[in-house]
């Protein structure tokens, strides 16, 4: 996907949340999600996690911020995500977060507003070395089961 290059400059996530909101006003659906991705890219690069999969696994707390957002109409955050990444660390906050018998509240609507890739599930998955196999193997049938109820 080629990111437009006024999204590309957009230095803050405030730019990029006026910069959707004017997107969508265009009509313009496919510059709100690359704004909105670019918000969340900037957010998790404040945020000072370490190693990628620490800032992907942020990137998918932002992302989901961004779903509640939207359905609540108003800024919403994970409150019930960010104690657990204070308490357990990142990797294991999302580990706790999916090993878990009913599936995590945010895919479905990440799948809505096309930001699937964030899921904790996803993440799981591009690096399984660091997570139980039990986390993995979850969040594999969730993920194909996903994609066949697509």
């Amino acid at each position: 996907m080629v990111t437009d290059e006024r999204i590309k400059n957009l230095d803050t996530p405030k730019k990029c949340e006026i910069f959707a909101k004017n997107a969508l006003n265009a009509g313009r659906e496919d510059l709100v999600k690359q704004a909105k991705e670019r918000a969340i890219h900037l957010k998790a690069e404040n945020y000072g996690a370490e190693t990628s999969a620490e800032k992907e696994a942020i990137k998918a707390v932002y992302a989901y911020e961004e779903v509640l957002s939207a359905k609540n109409g108003k800024k919403t955050r994970a409150s019930r995500t960010w104690p657990m990444i204070q308490k357990y660390g990142i990797i294991n906050a999302v580990e706790r977060a999916v090993d878990r018998k009913s599936e995590t509240k945010g895919y479905t609507a990440l799948l809505e507003m096309g930001l699937e890739a964030y899921a904790f599930e996803a993440v799981i998955l591009r690096y399984p070395e660091l997570f139980s196999d039990s986390a993995v193997e979850i969040s594999q049938r969730r993920m194909s089961e996903w994609k066949e109820n697509v």
